[in-house]
């Protein structure tokens, strides 16, 4: 999230819209303030996930981006731990 150089209200909306996506695309019927966590939480588990393998976001793109692959992430963890 520091390496995007985003300030905390963009990373809000853009992690809120992120949050939005992921949710649409693992169908699930979450609110705005679960889109904006999952989308924040997740844009740093793929930040770093992705800095493992040596790929970098960077900009807004790249944070929403990456909040939508780490959302589906968290996503698919949360149903796998229910399940």
């Amino acid at each position: 999230m520091e390496d995007a150089q985003i300030g905390w209200i963009a990373a809000i909306i853009i992690g809120g819209l992120a949050g939005w996506i992921a949710s649409a695309i693992m169908k699930t019927g979450t609110g705005i303030f679960l889109n904006i966590v999952l989308g924040i939480i997740g844009a740093a588990i793929a930040s770093f996930l992705f800095g493992l393998i040596g790929v970098g976001f960077g900009g807004w793109i790249g944070y929403l981006v990456a909040g939508v692959i780490g959302a589906c992430i968290l996503i698919g963890l949360v149903r796998a731990i229910r399940n």
